[in-house]
């Protein structure tokens, strides 16, 4: 029987850093691919503008709105100065966007730790997530700008294999670094010489790198011989020899403009409009089932701000219901919130959690929308002596009037502040020496942060003369969030609680402790560089004592990288949701693929991670499907 050409193979629910590139690759393959996403499209400046990033998280054209718990216990969050009593929750954004929160995010691109693969291919007992082949999703999606190509070795095999043992020449031949060059995404640095137009911000990020330094952060060069793209994160021998030290940041962006899902989607679109098919404004509220447990297609809603997270979202009743059916497959990429959202609406969940709300089960499986995982990050926010230089004229923020910001003009023509996040340097380093990873990623820049609230992004860049080091603590261990139903209504933002700390199940403290060892290492950053910082704004000389320090991380961290929710494990775990090829357990033609799978937390930036685990998927449904 012929199948309906109108019918399309997959159905991609959610253009994210997991769903978008996935329904790319597969309608390049030659799949028929809906990609069905529940916001817009619009691009504003806040969207292409590298050093709008936090406008854009705040511009409603983009942005949904969650609200989350950080604990359960009303007194203790109510302690934390960004809870928003009218909303019973502290600001989460996320993107209601084509391209997902690859939209808005800070662009950001490290490579995760060989270690969160590896742990998966040790669980799974499926070696296709070991490290070493995982890195070649990595090179494959990866399009770097910021090393040289290396050369190919010439063919004749002795001449060859003289280059490989001399050092000097083994690192212009072959490609040691494994970075990719061919791929969909563009990385980059942000230009350091924009550092010298500012010599109080180049003295303190200096003085840190020697702190750095003296506290024995970074490898020796020995260690990493013949690393030429050092300071480089992302190097494979960095990887190999351990990530601790000081480096550069790695940015998704191509002269001067973001860059990330959105831009590989169009092109695709472009080149194949008959494979990949993009519909915005749908929300999808249902996977549709026969025969008991065979995913056959979606249900969904046709329209802009269905869903309530958006803040221009409808008030009155939902647009009719609509259905579209799958030839192959149904595939959920709609995050770590709403993919464990929309399986539990689906009868896929914890049985006991389902019936509450009138839904039939489909298949009872506990550990949807449990395990929900974050880092955690405070700031240290310093005033300075005076304003930076490097930001004067800067509005940060789209122009009313032509030529009225010349840091937008030196933009539109590729050049300038505007063209960064920010963020020129990071440090990583081990909290603990016993630590297999290192779990502290320390970032400076010239701003005030302390968390997400109403109104953050404006008080970002108000005050031209704060600097803040902001701590990012990974490899977390408290593993006790969950997403849970509030009603049946598929337009309402689930019941979000990440449990932090006491009310997670880090029963040693490590988390907490991390953060507090993170920000005396800061502090002595900062000692280094007391000619030109005036005070510490944040967390304030009055918080001094180790209780102090434990006291102001409880009540003030904050996290963005939320994930895990729908955990990656055999069938044999009654915790686990997909199996090693991302299909849901109990199911048929069901699978999932974005940062919700993971097991644990990996890295210090997810989207990398994200990224990697849709070119796998690519590979394995193909697979799947005969290719």
């Amino acid at each position: 029987m012929t199948a309906d050409p109108a019918t399309p193979d997959y159905i991609v629910v959610g253009s994210g850093a997991g769903g978008g590139p996935l329904a790319a690759n597969l309608a390049r393959a030659g799949k028929r691919v809906l990609l069905l996403e529940a916001g817009g499209d619009a691009e504003p400046y806040t969207y292409q503008v590298p050093s709008f990033h936090a406008e854009s998280t705040e511009d409603p054209q983009l942005r949904w709105d969650y609200f989350v718990r950080h604990y359960a216990d009303d007194q203790r969050q109510r302690l934390d100065d960004k809870f928003v009593p009218a909303e019973d929750g502290v600001l989460y954004p996320r993107a209601g966007t084509l391209g997902g929160c690859t939209a808005h995010n800070a662009m950001i691109t490290i490579y995760p730790h060989n270690h969160d693969w590896d742990e998966i291919a040790a669980t799974t007992g499926d070696s296709s997530w070991q490290s070493d082949a995982m890195r070649t999703y990595f090179e494959r999606l990866e399009q770097c700008h910021y090393i040289d190509r290396p050369r190919p070795y010439p063919s004749n095999p002795l001449l060859a294999a003289i280059l490989r043992r001399i050092p000097i020449w083994s690192q212009r031949y072959g490609n040691p670094s494994r970075h990719g060059f061919d791929g969909w995404l563009p990385t980059s640095y942000a230009d350091p010489r924009l550092i010298f137009k500012d010599s109080e911000l180049l003295w303190l990020i200096l003085d840190a790198a020697k702190q750095a330094l003296t506290e024995d952060l970074v490898h020796p060069l020995s260690a990493l011989e013949g690393l030429e793209s050092y300071p480089d994160p992302n190097d494979w021998r960095a990887q190999v020899a351990g990530t601790a030290g000081l480096w550069l940041a790695p940015m998704a962006t191509h002269a001067g403009r973001r860059s990330g899902t959105r831009e590989y989607i169009r092109k695709v679109q472009g080149e194949f409009p008959d494979r990949l098919i993009v519909k915005t404004n749908t929300l999808v509220t249902r996977v549709l089932f026969e025969d008991g447990n065979r995913a056959v297609g979606v249900e969904f809603v046709q329209g802009p701000h269905q869903y309530r997270a958006d803040p221009n979202a409808t008030t009155g009743p939902p647009s009719p219901p609509q259905q579209v059916r799958a030839g192959s497959e149904v595939i959920l990429a709609a995050g770590a919130f709403n993919t464990p959202q929309l399986l539990m609406l689906s009868g896929v969940g914890a049985a006991d959690e389902l019936r509450e709300f009138g839904i039939p089960i489909v298949v009872d499986l506990p550990g949807v929308g449990k395990n929900l995982q974050d880092r955690y990050e405070v700031g240290v926010v310093n005033e300075m002596q005076k304003n930076f230089a490097l930001l004067a004229g800067c509005g940060f923020a789209p122009p009313t009037t032509p030529g009225a910001d010349p840091c937008f003009t030196d933009w539109q023509h590729g050049r300038g502040v505007y063209t960064t996040n920010g963020v020129v340097l990071g440090i990583t380093k081990k909290a603990e020496a016993d630590r297999e990873d290192p779990d502290l990623f320390i970032f400076g820049f010239p701003a005030n942060f302390h968390g997400y609230y109403p109104g953050y992004s404006a008080d970002l860049e108000r005050s031209r003369n704060l600097f803040t080091w902001a701590i990012l603590k990974a490899h977390t261990r408290n593993t006790a969030g969950t997403v849970r139903l509030k009603s049946a209504d598929p337009r309402d933002v689930p019941a979000i609680n990440f449990r932090y700390f006491e009310e997670g199940n880090d029963t040693e403290g490590e988390d907490l402790e991390s953060l507090v060892l993170a920000i005396e290492f800061v502090r002595r950053l900062n000692a280094r560089a007391e000619a030109i910082v005036v005070r510490e704004r944040l967390p304030g000389p009055e918080v001094r004592s180790r209780e102090q320090l434990e006291d102001y991380v409880r009540r003030q961290a904050w996290g963005h990288h939320a994930s895990c929710t729908c955990k990656l494990g055999p069938s044999s775990d009654p915790t686990a949701v997909v199996d090693s090829r991302f299909r849901v357990h109990g199911t048929r033609n069901l699978r999932v693929v974005d940062a919700s799978v993971f097991p644990h937390i990996p890295g210090f930036f997810i989207v990398s991670a994200v990224y990697m685990i849709s070119e796998k998927a690519s590979d394995v449904i193909l697979a799947d499907a005969g290719r």
